[in-house]
């Protein structure tokens, strides 16, 4: 019995499910929120709306993007190096329409498609250093997915599942001990996560972002190489009759909950500890 409530509780926790009088993400106010994106698009894609609703209400949000995004163009005469500047300057353009500011979008510097590869356990030690430094109240990341591994593409996954094995190592010192001991970096446990990109059966908590929907829009439309026709062959700005369009899909395809334009997330407060 003892285990059975044990487990129980435990699982209660890793699901996270926000009681009546905790304040809603939306509605938070003067707090520091974490974001760790794979890519500079995926932020705005998966919870620029609850970004923007966020940075309204005054909260220090911080973007951490894992990947220069420097593969993903069919353009022949695109290189990598021009691509990252590229990715770069839109994801700056995007983010600040969003209210983030530039001095807040920090990169970790991997090339595209490659993360998995990355040197292990720097990864890891990289991303506990970012979450013992900023504190945050609130972390935001791509969803690994509750019940089973999330085979979404390398990167995704990848990010997905580093950033919480950083949320749990930042909680206990003996994991990189060098960061309290030479840097000052104390321990920190993050106190809730909200997971963009979940799967729909595990999704548990939805954003309205009607109020600032037409600016998500506008922000994502800023990263121009990463639709057509740019990234079949690079342009730095749209044809009106294509920016029309990629719009108008926009608003069909994106998610939305009781007629409202949502976001939807995974929220979860710890980890299952067996």
């Amino acid at each position: 019995m003892k285990k059975t409530i044990l487990l129980a509780m435990l699982f209660a926790a890793a699901i996270g499910v926000a009681s009546a009088q905790e304040p809603r993400l939306e509605d938070l106010h003067d707090q520091t929120i974490l974001v760790f994106t794979p890519h500079p698009d995926d932020d705005v894609f998966g919870a620029g709306g609850t970004i923007a609703l966020l940075n309204r209400n005054h909260n220090k949000v911080y973007i951490v993007i894992y990947t220069n995004d420097d593969k993903g163009s069919y353009d022949l005469e695109m290189d990598s190096q021009r691509l990252a500047r590229i990715r770069k300057a839109e994801e700056e353009v995007s983010e600040g329409l969003l209210g983030t500011p530039t001095e807040n979008i920090s990169w970790m510097g991997y090339d595209d498609g490659m993360l998995e590869y990355a040197p292990q356990p720097k990864l890891v030690e990289e991303a506990t250093a970012i979450i013992r430094r900023v504190r945050p109240d609130v972390l935001l990341s791509v969803d690994p997915g509750e019940w089973y591994e999330r085979w979404h593409k390398t990167d995704h996954r990848m990010a997905a599942f580093n950033t919480v094995d950083a949320v749990r190592a930042a909680e206990f010192w003996l994991y990189f001990p060098n960061q309290r001991l030479e840097q000052g970096l104390q321990p920190y446990r993050v106190p809730v996560m909200y997971f963009f990109y979940p799967s729909p059966q595990e999704a548990n908590y939805w954003v309205n972002i009607d109020s600032v929907f037409d600016l998500k829009v506008e922000a994502a439309t800023k990263q121009v190489s990463q639709f057509d026709p740019a990234v079949e062959k690079y342009r730095p700005d749209w044809e009106p009759a294509a920016l029309a369009g990629v719009k108008e899909e926009f608003k069909k395809q994106h998610p939305m909950k009781d007629g409202h334009y949502v976001e939807a997330f995974r929220r979860a407060t710890g980890f299952i500890q067996y």
